[in-house]
């Protein structure tokens, strides 16, 4: 309940969410010129480092903090502050406690981006820390596979555009939590 603890916690999210949306402008400054390069001509070949810097550059003139808002770690972290306000304004009774502990479940994730429905097999990247059903992303690997294509991650707004088999581990503390609420 230490205001100041809370205070600089979130100037920390808050400058990760910077951070974030800083690496994420850069990967689509390069990613945009790298596609622009592939379609020039070689004897017309700009100055690359200028090129990216230049979209770069626009992109971040666009930045609103707004942006910050719906930063998923961000709003991740505002959420979980309010339970945990929540929880300690509350006469912290067994029931209050189980309550919170159904609205944190429900709040996560147990949908895969790829099929859309409750996972039975969890796996998580390494990489950028999603998860989706195991089934799923093997067979969308080894499809960009043949095709010689990299898989970008699934999750909708996720930077990471080289999903390997290697990345990826047995999600087991979502597999219990799943399970646990699937018994319920």
């Amino acid at each position: 309940d230490d205001e100041d603890d809370v205070n600089n916690m979130e100037k920390v999210m808050l400058e990760y969410a910077t951070m974030d949306r800083e690496l994420n402008h850069y990967i689509k400054a390069f990613e945009e010129t790298i596609n622009q390069v592939k379609r020039e001509k070689p004897e017309n070949l700009p100055d690359l480092e200028n090129l990216a810097q230049e979209k770069f550059l626009e992109m971040e003139s666009k930045n609103s903090d707004s942006d910050f808002q719906r930063n998923e770690k961000y709003m991740y972290f505002k959420d979980q502050l309010k339970e945990m306000k929540k929880q300690y304004h509350a006469n912290d009774t067994i029931e209050q406690i189980d309550e919170d502990i159904a609205v944190t479940r429900s709040q996560m994730n147990f949908i895969c981006p790829i099929t859309q429905m409750t996972m039975k097999r969890p796996v998580r990247n390494k990489v950028c820390g999603h998860s989706y059903e195991e089934d799923a992303i093997l067979e969308m690997i080894q499809t960009q596979k043949q095709k010689k294509k990299k898989v970008r991650c699934p999750k909708m707004g996720c930077s990471h555009v080289d999903v390997k088999g290697s990345d990826l581990v047995p999600d087991e503390a979502l597999k219990r939590v799943i399970d646990s609420q699937n018994k319920q």
